[in-house]
């Protein structure tokens, strides 16, 4: 899987860009706030339908500028796939793929899957349950498009519930109704629930792997996942949902009068633990950026081994946050990915990269030099 080319219209601070890649490395290189990075959202927008820098759509639009264009080429061992995207600031989103129009975000994702790997992941570690969530969410959603769907139905049903329990204050009459919202939050919530430990036993099995080498057999690393409902040797749907039915019933009347759902996926977590140190709290900048570093390329072989073609893999200035020797293991790990890379230094690129390789000076929305 490699994009063959990218084209942008009025997005963010590209008025018109048509750029062809490298199946191999492209590097896009130059001073900061000159656009290397907005490439990279571009590229995310259409692998997920959204940026992974903002929500609000309207920003991707360029200054003065009604809307905006992308369009994506990419080539695939089964057959080439176009995706175009154009956002209006007074109209919906607009997506097609092979220029039949895609009316669910659900059904755009898995036509191109990216790992992308920023300073902002150290946030995975660094911040609250929302980001680890938030990793898992993307990773499973490329993955199997089936999960990307009850994410969905599962934050409406959280929505409407969430209501319901207020209203119930108020109007005792709508008691009984809380049994079907609860049947609806268990069915959605136990597949959730059961897909992410899976993926994290598998990924935490990786990532101890990639963790052990890149320390030199120095350090254990450990991923463990913390559901809001303790599933300990529950490895079977059905029976998270009896565990998650009850619980829901016995915290019946601390919800309501909460007026909001204290139980299901979305108060999930995962901890990530250094020699059974958790390393959010005690750990060092380094043994962070080392887990993460683990993490990420722990990825790409999963979306590798369920998906039979690696993912395109974006490197958004990350590689002054690594040391030499993570750099080395990093690029040693990068064979068969297409690989995008923003930085302001060439020269420590450079010497790391072999193979058919294409560098793009980026100033002020233009790319003004490809060697």
């Amino acid at each position: 899987m490699y994009i063959k080319s990218l084209k942008l219209n009025n997005f963010r601070n590209y008025h018109a860009l048509n750029i062809d890649f490298s199946k191999n490395f492209n590097v896009l290189y130059g001073d900061n706030a000159q656009g290397k990075t907005n490439i990279i959202e571009s590229i995310f927008l259409c692998a997920s339908g959204r940026s992974h820098r903002t929500s609000k759509d309207i920003e991707l639009i360029k200054f003065d500028e009604h809307g905006c264009y992308i369009k994506l080429d990419l080539v695939k061992k089964d057959a080439n796939t176009e995706i175009e995207i154009y956002l209006g600031k007074e109209e919906k989103k607009k997506i097609k793929v092979n220029d039949v129009p895609i009316r669910k975000i659900g059904n755009l994702i898995g036509h191109i899957n990216v790992v992308i790997f920023s300073p902002e992941d150290l946030l995975v570690i660094k911040e609250g349950p929302s980001e680890r969530r938030r990793f898992i969410d993307i990773t499973l959603s490329q993955l199997r498009p089936s999960y990307f769907y009850d994410l969905q139905q599962y934050a409406k049903v959280i929505s409407q519930r969430n209501t319901l329990l207020k209203e119930v204050q108020n109007n005792k009459s709508l008691f009984d109704t809380l049994e079907v919202w609860n049947s609806n939050l268990v069915c959605i919530g136990s597949r959730l629930i059961k897909s992410r430990s899976d993926f994290i036993k598998v990924l935490s099995m990786i990532a101890k792997e990639n963790h052990y080498k890149l320390t030199d057999r120095k350090e254990k690393l450990d991923l463990r996942y913390t559901p809001s409902i303790d599933i300990k040797d529950i490895d079977n749907t059905k029976d998270i949902e009896k565990l998650f039915l009850k619980i829901l019933d016995a915290s019946q009347r601390k919800e309501i009068l909460r007026g909001t759902t204290l139980y299901g996926p979305h108060r999930d977590d995962f901890e990530i633990y250094i020699d059974d140190v958790n390393i959010k709290a005690f750990g060092s900048q380094g043994q962070q950026r080392t887990a993460v570093l683990s993490i990420k390329l722990s990825e790409i072989k999963i979306l590798k081994e369920e998906n039979g073609e690696y993912p395109v893999l974006l490197l958004d200035d990350v590689m002054s946050e690594l040391d030499r020797s993570r750099q080395e293991y990093l690029f040693e790990n990068l064979k068969n990915i297409q690989t995008f890379i923003t930085c302001t230094d060439i020269n420590l690129i450079k010497e790391k990269i072999s193979g058919e390789s294409s560098f793009y000076r980026v100033s002020n929305g233009e790319i003004i030099e490809k060697i």
